[in-house]
């Protein structure tokens, strides 16, 4: 047996002796370990953005438990095993890439892409394009992975021109909407939509600059958060507070920080 298969069947050993032998263990279900799973998810994805390979790593053992203990449980009420889970994933992968297990060509990763979106209409009998994008997905992540599934099968802007254009177009909609409300003519409802149309097709922009829109916004966050920390460290320097100064004198330490 090689090291990863000795490494692997370790862990489900130590998984059946942990669901008999500890109370915490045998008391979990499925239901309660999901809230658990999601904060992993998000952990690894932490440090996925701080470049941090060894917390990534600690990460991915996790999730790797998670998946392993979900199974465990699910083999316990004749669900399914982690041989089924496994199984079916090495099936899907097989299917979902004909350009290596079978005779189908690609020039390059997009028409992969575009091969797994049809695949999974035909082969796997997918009801609907958007049906494999859970609700529950972040909105800017959802409404990322349902512009790609729509590409998937041809429903797509020809070129970026043609979608900046449509952000331009957005813009003005909504500024229009904000001057209406202002002038009492307008509604919250309609800005709001508005608003909502314009980051959707930013997003849709960003695809065709190849900009993924949530690490973009990550990195916004990263860069506001460590400026706004040095504006703070500047006024207690000052012993000042916040609260305490004028817009122009916090102006002038963000101008501090945008050089820093």
């Amino acid at each position: 047996m090689n090291k990863s298969l000795e490494a692997f069947q370790r862990l489900l050993d130590i998984m059946d002796r942990l669901r008999v032998e500890c109370p915490w263990d045998r008391k979990q279900t499925i239901e309660s370990l999901r809230h658990l799973t999601i904060e992993e998810v998000f952990e690894l994805s932490q440090a996925i953005v701080d470049e941090d390979y060894q917390d990534v790593k600690k990460e991915l053992g996790d999730i790797i438990m998670h998946i392993v203990f979900y199974s465990r449980i699910a083999e316990d009420r004749n669900l399914f095993t982690i041989d089924d889970v496994i199984n079916g994933i090495c099936e899907k992968l097989i299917i979902r890439h004909p350009h290596v297990f079978g005779d189908t060509s690609v020039k390059n990763a997009e028409e992969v892409a575009d091969n797994w979106e049809k695949i999974k209409l035909t082969k796997e009998h997918n009801r609907s394009v958007l049906g494999g994008v859970p609700n529950a997905l972040p909105d800017l992540v959802k409404a990322y992975r349902m512009q790609e599934k729509a590409s998937g099968v041809g429903f797509d802007w020809e070129n970026k021109e043609q979608v900046w254009e449509k952000v331009e177009e957005e813009i003005g909609e909504l500024k229009e909407e904000v001057d209406n409300m202002g002038a009492g003519t307008g509604s919250k409802e309609r800005v709001t939509e508005e608003f909502g149309d314009l980051m959707f097709t930013l997003v849709n922009y960003s695809r065709f600059i190849k900009v993924n829109p949530m690490d973009a916004l990550e990195i916004a966050n990263k860069k506001f958060r460590s400026r706004f920390n040095f504006v703070e460290e500047k006024a207690r320097e000052m012993g000042k507070s916040l609260v305490d100064m004028s817009l122009d004198e916090m102006n002038e330490l963000w101008d501090m920080a945008k050089k820093n």
